[in-house]
C-alpha cells in the first residue's frame, strides 16, 4: 500500500516538488492551507505532512511557527528544495509575446531583475501553481506564470525561461511531520533537535537559559521569537540545535534551559539533511 503525504498548495507547487524529492514512494496530496494539511495527518488521512518553514531569501513562512507547537504532530525529518523560478507560457508562446506574468508576491520578488529587464506586468496570485493552471486555461500567448517545472509538466505549459531567480542559492526548508515521534539515531550527517520554550519572568532570563548551550558546546543553528496569545509581553522562542537529547552535552543544556523556563516543548528529533550546509 502506497502511503500519502500532505502538502499545502496546488499540484505543481514547490511543496509538491519537495514531496516528490523527499518521499518519491508516497502519494502527494494537495491541501488549500497549512491547517488543512496538518489536520489531514492528525485525522489519519495522510501518514505524513510536508510543511514549508523558511526560505533562504525571504525568511520564515508566516504563521507556521505558531501552528507547529499546537499541531499535535512531531518533526521526523527535514528537506531542502532548491527553488528554481521558471517562466511558463502556453505551447507556441514566445518570450517576445508576453505582457503579463503571475505568481505569489514572494516569487515575483525573487525574479525582480528578469521581470524588469523584459518589461512585464505582474499579477499577484494566491499560489504559484494555481497561476500556472490559470495560464493554461486562458490559452493566451501574452500571459505567463512563474512556477516550478513540475507545474509546467502537470498543466501542459512550456518553459520559456529557466532559473530566472535573482539569488542563485534560493532554497526552501521543509519539515516532515508525523503523528508519532521518532527518536532513533539515523542518517549520516548528525541529528537535529527542535523545541519551543518560554522563559521565566526574571532579569536576564533568556541569557541565563541559553548559557547552558554555550558552556556545554551545543551548536544552536536557529533561534526565533514570536508573540503568543495576542500579548506584547508573552513571547515564545523556537530553536534548532545540533545533537540528540540523549547526548550528554545536549541533555545538560536542556536541563539548564528547563530551570529558567515556564514551558518547554520538544517538537522533534530528526536527521540533519545532507543539503543543510
Amino acid at each position: 500500500m502506497v502511503g500519502r503525504i500532505a502538502f499545502q498548495g496546488e499540484p505543481g507547487a514547490y511543496s509538491h516538488q519537495a514531496c516528490r524529492e523527499a518521499r518519491p514512494d508516497m502519494e502527494a496530496v494537495a491541501y488549500a492551507s497549512f491547517d488543512d494539511a496538518i489536520e489531514a495527518v492528525r485525522r489519519g488521512d495522510c501518514e505524513l505532512g510536508m510543511i514549508a518553514v523558511e526560505n533562504s531569501t525571504y525568511g520564515r513562512v508566516a504563521d507556521v511557527h505558531n501552528l507547529l507547537p499546537n499541531s499535535g504532530l512531531h518533526i521526523i525529518d527535514e528537506a531542502f528544495v532548491r527553488v528554481h523560478v521558471n517562466l511558463l507560457g502556453v505551447p507556441g508562446a514566445k518570450l517576445a509575446d508576453l505582457r503579463r506574468v503571475r505568481a505569489m508576491s514572494i516569487l515575483l520578488g525573487q525574479a525582480r531583475g528578469f521581470i524588469r529587464q523584459h518589461g512585464l506586468e505582474t499579477l499577484n496570485w494566491s499560489d504559484n501553481a494555481a497561476g500556472a493552471r490559470e495560464v493554461a486555461a486562458l490559452r493566451d500567448p501574452a500571459e505567463a506564470a512563474l512556477a516550478s517545472e513540475l507545474a509546467a509538466e502537470i498543466y501542459g505549459l512550456h518553459v520559456l525561461a529557466r532559473h530566472i531567480e535573482d539569488e542563485k542559492n534560493n532554497t526552501t526548508r521543509f519539515l516532515i511531520m508525523a503523528r508519532e515521534p521518532d527518536f532513533k539515531r539515523r542518517g549520516d550527517h548528525g541529528m537535529i533537535t527542535t523545541f519551543t520554550f518560554r522563559v521565566r519572568n526574571i532579569p536576564a532570563a533568556l541569557y541565563k537559559a541559553l548559557g547552558g548551550f554555550a558552556t556545554n558546546g551545543v551548536n544552536m543553528t536557529k533561534l526565533e521569537s514570536y508573540m503568543v496569545g495576542g500579548s506584547f509581553t508573552a513571547t515564545q522562542f523556537y530553536a534548532d540545535v545540533e545533537g540528540h537529547p540523549d547526548d550528554r552535552n545536549l541533555k545538560l543544556a536542556l536541563e539548564e534551559l528547563a530551570y529558567f523556563t515556564t514551558e518547554l516543548n520538544l517538537l522533534g528529533v530528526y536527521p540533519a539533511s545532507p543539503r543543510r550546509h
